[in-house]
């Protein structure tokens, strides 16, 4: 696996396109898409666009992909530059996410296009993690679902407010209310905006359901 920077102080005249992964990373990010919402399709009959959505991107996102990288040690095969090196670029994410993307076009040009072998080994990859990120879809989840709410029913997105911040800098508590057309439908506490946000929208949710 070879990283831009290798390529380049390799190159005496710069990187020629081919020289590094860059152009494999672009096929298999496309192919890791696809075999990732054919996974989801299948596997979650139930789930709904809005769900398949945000399991997809909670799967494919650059933290996800660098893990499993990390769970081959793709990281030990990558060439990098002295500069990249002296600069621990091998442990960083998005170059372990990128390196992964690299690997899957190249196995999909090896095998001569055949999604199918690519399918068979994503999908346990993506069995073992999938109960995890269904947990942490659904957290992440309830802002854009009363969203979507708030837009078909009122035609207007929600407003967070923040109501009291309280504690010191290093650990504030945040308290927001959540309001749909000028109602308040959900208030949430968290350690951060963020938090709070989310669990003001989840109780908007059971409230409006």
């Amino acid at each position: 696996m070879t990283h831009r920077s290798y390529a380049h102080e390799k190159t005496k005249s710069g990187t020629q396109p081919g020289s590094d992964n860059e152009r494999l990373e672009f096929l298999g990010d496309c192919v890791l898409n696809f075999v990732t919402g054919d996974f989801l399709y299948e596997h979650f009959p139930d789930k709904a666009e809005g769900e398949l959505t945000t399991l997809r991107a909670a799967l494919v996102n650059e933290a996800q992909v660098a893990a499993f990288a990390n769970a081959i040690g793709l990281g030990e095969y990558l060439k990098l530059g002295v500069g990249a090196e002296r600069e621990r670029s091998r442990d960083r994410a998005s170059v372990l996410s990128s390196t992964f993307e690299a690997l899957i076009g190249a196995y999909y040009l090896d095998c001569d296009g055949d999604i199918e072998s690519i399918r068979i080994y994503l999908e346990p990859v993506f069995e073992s993690v999938v109960p995890a990120l269904e947990h942490t879809a659904a957290q992440i989840n309830y802002k854009s679902q009363l969203q979507n709410w708030a837009q078909v029913h009122h035609q207007k997105t929600p407003d967070y407010k923040i109501v009291t911040s309280s504690g010191p800098d290093h650990s504030k508590t945040f308290t927001v209310d959540v309001l749909v057309a000028g109602q308040v439908l959900g208030r949430g506490m968290g350690q951060s905006k963020q938090i709070a946000e989310k669990l003001a929208a989840q109780q908007a949710l059971k409230k409006i359901s």
